[in-house]
């Protein structure tokens, strides 16, 4: 990465707004039974082959107590589609397949229970993305599992028709979803994917699990068998090589912005704090610190990387690169342009959200009214080169900086740090192990991944695995991004049926969804080659037996 662009990759868009009444805890104490949905088109119906009944019209089950696995093993029968991981993605594309009859699938994740970023859900932060982008919306705006059938369930749809919110809070976010994921049947928390592997005599997916105790150790093994899985199991927090050791160490009050939440008293408590990071996280944990400290001795330091403090970019074209079209016309270009274009559009999805930055600005100025500047220290353009304790038997912080623009260096002593450096993509490497050795990978070691999200297999493994938010290398930067979520389970769902013989795809997508043409090519939004629901390349079949 050059010096112009952030460190690491923030998580998915989101911006405070001004204090005030919180719905989140409201929906959390207020969960009734899911509303009736309206049923899934004729059209979207198995072959005549299918042996299993759609669902009743109007009707919504709830979560299935069975055991994990069982959708697979009652009748000898394979899953159709198997996930690994329950993240806002994987939670979509079981959404969807929840609509399209005759589908067996089951999803996996090691965790209890739905939590998404819970050490960041800060009072008044909002989700950045409109709340159209939900699970749902963009690929089936009748599904009962939207937001607004979230909100009817819920009783709250007229007060949220009052409020006139475009953009939610990210806890009610978080709400809505564990609402979904606790209905939604076929949704297995508590259990951990170990492997995944190819059995070329019953042409199917092994997938070996363990079910995982309150204590998070493996209190049983089994097996499933899937003709296609779908792996989503998202990113991990990253923390510099040179501040490890002290992330690491239990006595110095030094964590990542993805655990800010559950150190913020601690953090509170000490005298001088320093928040690293440039990006939406560091954005949103110095100004609720700040918002926390007394005038004139908030101590605060904010460091980042990037030459300035800089907005998001938020126009209506930019932010047409977080649609199909744009995603089919990057997947279209080559390797090397596409590793050349992604590092220059971090402001995309990496910048501060102008609302956040005229917040800080705001509550700045706000403590300058009284005389004097607040004990606070901006600065861009620096990174970290080393860093440790200060002297022996001491909780305190050094860090030793240097300028990037002018090549000076300097030292910070801190009480605490937060490090708001980003996340990184959780390598498949090892849970695919299995199939490295059918898998295609590019220049740079990376997965090939396809038009429809298929890892690229060499023609002995017929069935696909699919993968969600791992593709930023081909697909670009709307990998991450929440409003592209409906439409990339839609394009895996018709890709499987469309491959197991179903009448029609289940999911109509548009054919150009921005006004943009990106491409010289003479096909609007750039979709040489490619259909609107994704490519004609071989998928696994759907057998119905």
């Amino acid at each position: 990465m050059t010096d112009q662009t952030p460190e690491f990759p923030e998580p998915p868009r989101t911006a405070p707004t001004l204090p005030g009444p919180r719905s989140a805890p409201e929906a959390e104490r207020h969960v009734p039974e899911p509303p009736t949905g309206t049923p899934p088109a004729a059209s979207r119906r198995p072959s005549a082959s299918s042996d299993r009944a759609a669902p009743a019209k109007g009707a919504l089950p709830t979560a299935r107590t069975a055991a994990a696995g069982q959708e697979s093993d009652t009748a000898g029968r394979p899953l159709d589609l198997l996930g690994i991981g329950i993240g806002p993605f994987n939670l979509s594309l079981a959404a969807l397949a929840h609509g399209v009859p005759g589908l067996r699938t089951a999803f996996y994740d090691r965790r209890p229970a739905f939590h998404w970023h819970p050490g960041l859900l800060i009072e008044g932060s909002t989700v950045q993305v409109p709340f159209l982008a939900d699970l749902v919306t963009l690929a089936d705006p009748a599904s009962p599992w939207s937001f607004l059938g979230y909100l009817r369930a819920c009783d709250r749809l007229f007060p949220f028709y009052v409020a006139e919110r475009f953009h939610i809070e990210r806890a009610e976010y978080d709400a809505y979803c564990r609402w979904v994921s606790e209905r939604l049947p076929g949704l297995h928390f508590g259990h951990q994917v170990d492997s995944v592997r190819w059995n070329p005599e019953r042409e199917l997916f092994e997938v070996d699990f363990a079910r995982v105790g309150a204590d998070g150790e493996a209190e049983s093994l089994g097996r499933v068998h899937a003709r296609n899985v779908v792996v989503g199991v998202g990113t991990a927090p990253y923390v510099p090589e040179q501040l490890r050791p002290l992330a690491e160490a239990p006595a110095v009050p030094v964590v990542h912005s993805s655990d800010y939440l559950a150190h913020r008293e601690r953090l509170l408590a000490s005298d001088h704090l320093t928040v690293i990071g440039s990006g939406q996280s560091g954005a949103e944990v110095f100004l609720d610190l700040l918002r926390a400290r007394p005038a004139g001795r908030e101590r605060l330091a904010w460091l980042g990387r990037t030459p300035a403090f800089a907005p998001m970019e938020y126009s209506k074209l930019g932010l047409e690169h977080f649609t199909p079209d744009y995603t089919r016309y990057f997947h279209g270009l080559p390797e090397r342009t596409r590793d050349e274009l992604l590092p220059g559009q971090w402001q995309l999805h990496k910048g501060i959200d102008h609302d956040t930055l005229a917040a800080i600005h705001g509550e700045l100025y706000r403590r300058t009214l009284d005389g004097g500047w607040p004990d606070v220290v901006l600065t861009p353009g620096v990174r970290i080169r080393t860093a440790g304790r200060f002297g022996s038997g001491t909780r305190r912080v050094e860090l030793h900086l240097e300028h990037v623009q002018q090549g000076t260096r300097s030292r910070v002593t801190t009480d605490g740090a937060v490090l708001a450096t980003g996340y990184r993509e959780r390598s498949v490497d090892s849970l695919l192990a299995g199939l490295d050795a059918s898998m295609e990978r590019d220049a740079s070691g990376r997965p090939c991944v396809d038009d429809e999200f298929r890892l690229v297999m060499d023609r002995g493994v017929r069935g696909a695995v699919y993968v969600q938010n791992a593709e930023r290398h081909t697909h670009g930067v709307g990998a991450p991004d929440l409003g592209l979520a409906a439409w990339r389970s839609a394009v895996i769902l018709n890709s499987l049926t469309r491959a197991g013989g179903w009448d029609e795809e289940p999911y109509r997508l548009p054919a150009r969804t921005a006004f943009t043409t990106f491409g010289l090519d003479g096909d609007a939004g750039g979709r040489r080659g490619m259909r609107a629901g994704g490519g004609a390349v071989r998928t696994g079949e759907l057998r119905h037996a």
